[in-house]
């Protein structure tokens, strides 16, 4: 009987996190090598469409409001009975709140294996909140991060290297490429950029919740752009509390014309196709899936030195590293790439070369795979050499 697996996501939204756990669950699910479950604690967004056309069943939501109140206790009793009830082999969590209440259920419930994930460095987290993840990660057989220097960040930060394992972010390439006969014309309409069709696009996929991903650096940069490349027009592509702010701000610095905010985008692809230049302007990352999927699309990539980017970004091969907040760097960065397209293009191509090679979903299924195999043998060997052990005890007296 294959072992049974329970994927714990946060919600569907369309987050890079969410997309890779996402992701995930439909990889495991078409190899058909483990019995695949999952679990949520919102059960909202726009994925929850494309978890559901996998036939997995019913998704189980357990919503929380807090970690210190009564309802979480019985939430976390209800997840413990759900992995009894199914016989859940393994846990893996994805996040901050699914690691915290994942690794505690599956402790509850004597589950075998219990994976944790960290995709982040620093900026996000209290104090108290790293400590509550801390004693997640006590509970945990592993933490699976999505770069090295994430690995790096937590050792640093006293988990045992042996409990962390680097699997990075797969990207599936295609989804990247726009369809084949497409015009220009039908790509910018696809984006809600039908107006602007003489303009130069330099474009920032992120969304617009965390101040981490400090939109304000990319605008900066973006007027010392248009000093330089006046056709230049800046597409920002995410939704949330900070939008208006932007705005704002845009306003302030004479870019009210220029700047385009686009909200979520329907078709990554159709951007990134139009787009000359791509941006990343984060105060930190874990290993941002906007850079792979940049790379996937062949668009040259200017990044702050963040988290694992120089994993994956080789400097002036396949874009260029500034350093956090220098929106005088970045913009100058950007300034080279508008002024010289057909070196662009080249950067552009090698990036996507990597991603094929490094970034791919087999890759990430592969070791996903090989993990789960390697801590399912070893747990549940080690529980029936013990059960052997009792057994060959309770026959001698």
């Amino acid at each position: 009987m294959r072992p049974q697996v329970l994927h714990l996501i946060n919600s569907f939204h369309q987050g890079g996190t969410e997309r890779q756990a996402v992701q995930l669950v439909r990889l495991l699910r078409t190899s058909g090598q483990y019995g695949i479950h999952v679990a949520c604690l919102d059960g909202s967004g726009v994925l929850r469409k494309e978890i559901e056309s996998l036939g997995l069943g019913d998704i189980p939501e357990f919503p929380l409001t807090s970690f210190y109140n009564r309802n979480a206790l019985v939430r976390l009793r209800q997840l413990a009975g759900l992995l009894r009830a199914r016989n859940i082999q393994l846990v893996h969590a994805h996040d901050f709140y699914t690691n915290i209440f994942g690794m505690a259920a599956a402790a509850l419930a004597r589950v075998p294996v219990r994976i944790a994930s960290r995709r982040e460095t620093e900026g996000l987290r209290s104090a108290t909140k790293k400590r509550l993840e801390r004693c997640a990660y006590r509970l945990a057989h592993a933490i699976v991060t999505n770069a090295e220097a994430v690995r790096r960040h937590l050792i640093c930060e006293g988990v045992p290297s042996g409990k962390v394992v680097t699997i990075y972010n797969g990207i599936d390439s295609e989804r990247l490429v726009p369809k084949a006969g497409c015009r220009r014309s039908e790509l910018l309409a696809a984006c809600k950029l039908s107006d602007h069709a003489n303009r130069r696009f330099v474009t920032i996929v992120a969304n617009l919740r965390h101040a981490v991903k400090d939109h304000p650096t990319f605008l900066r940069a973006a007027q010392r752009v248009k000093q330089e490349v006046p056709e230049a027009a800046f597409v920002l592509a995410g939704e949330g509390e900070f939008l208006e702010p932007m705005r704002a701000l845009a306003a302030q610095l004479g870019l009210a014309q220029d700047t385009l905010f686009i909200g979520r985008c329907g078709s990554v692809a159709d951007l990134l196709a139009v787009s000359e230049v791509c941006v990343l302007s984060s105060i930190a990352e874990g290993f941002s899936n906007a850079i792979l999927e940049y790379m996937a699309a062949a668009r040259p990539v200017v990044s702050t030195d963040v988290g694992g980017v120089r994993e994956a970004v080789q400097e002036g091969k396949t874009g260029y590293i500034v350093p956090v907040g220098d929106d005088r760097m970045m913009a100058t960065r950007i300034v080279t790439l508008l002024r010289a397209p057909e070196q662009a293009r080249a950067l552009g191509e090698l990036g996507r070369q990597i991603v094929l090679q490094k970034f791919s979903c087999t890759a990430q299924l592969e070791r996903t795979q090989e993990l789960y195999g390697e801590l399912l043998q070893h747990k549940l060997g080690r529980d029936r050499r013990a059960a052997d052990l009792a057994c060959s005890a309770a026959s001698k007296e």
